[in-house]
């Protein structure tokens, strides 16, 4: 490491005592970047400071945050992401197809407007991307976090999360559907003046194995005038169907298909 005058050094700590980030300091001091950052951890070290790093959790600094954009992200996340939470890894993730760009786009964007400090990336797979957001502090918007599979725990909304959902109810059955769900074209025949023909109609599905989730997602249904069935894969019954064509248009101008 390049040796600096003490004098340099001092203040260097001052600023960053003063709240002046290290890539300011850095800049106006001409001392690299890392140079900066190891004066500082050594300064919090001898006044046995421990470092917090900074957070616009709304659950934790009771700061107003987006409602519509949360039940949006809440949807996805009870139906296709997942919270690591490790001692020096935390981030919030949401998978979703690699070809539905819009979908990943929206993704990040609901993230930054619950919380617009954490970093945002896409880790791109095959056939898959990964939005993920990082911080801990998801853990605070998203209670339902715990060891195992979502699906072998209980579900179950906290009062200031189903105050959001009743609130944005399609926002929250978007995300849901643009997680676990999809739309279809189904097809079947039919006898018209004696010959056969083919008949097609849009349909909207939802497979997820929790029943909590599959209940969150019916009861919304129910509250903005969706019609749906359960339809069972052998004696499974994982999957919502919505097929009539009234509840089909609401699903249409409300949800629509991944993109």
């Amino acid at each position: 490491m390049e040796q600096h005058k003490p004098s340099v050094r001092a203040e260097a700590v001052e600023l960053l005592r003063q709240g002046v980030s290290n890539r300011v300091v850095a800049q106006r001091l001409n001392v690299p970047r890392g140079t900066v950052g190891w004066w500082l951890s050594e300064d919090r070290k001898k006044r046995n400071v421990r470092y917090e790093r900074p957070t616009d959790c709304p659950h934790c600094t009771k700061r107003a945050f987006d409602h519509q954009a949360y039940s949006y992200l809440l949807g996805l996340y009870l139906g296709d992401g997942h919270i690591v939470s490790k001692p020096k890894q935390h981030h919030l993730s949401i998978f979703c197809d690699a070809r539905h760009t819009g979908l990943i786009a929206a993704a990040g964007d609901a993230m930054r407007q619950v919380m617009p400090m954490p970093s945002v990336r896409v880790r791109h797979k095959t056939g898959c991307a990964e939005v993920k957001s990082y911080t801990k502090h998801w853990m605070c918007m998203f209670p339902q976090h715990g060891p195992g599979k979502k699906h072998e725990r209980s579900i179950v909304l906290e009062p200031w999360q189903r105050d959001i959902v009743d609130a944005y109810p399609w926002e929250f059955v978007r995300g849901l559907i643009h997680s676990d769900g999809c739309r279809i074209i189904n097809w079947t025949t039919r006898v018209v003046g004696g010959e056969r023909k083919r008949y097609e109609y849009p349909r909207y599905f939802f497979t997820n194995k929790s029943d909590d989730i599959r209940k969150l997602l019916t009861d919304t249904l129910d509250q903005v005038g969706v019609e749906w069935t359960t339809l069972a894969r052998g004696s499974d019954p994982f999957n919502v169907s919505i097929a009539r064509k009234g509840s089909v248009a609401l699903m249409d101008a409300y949800v629509g298909a991944k993109y």
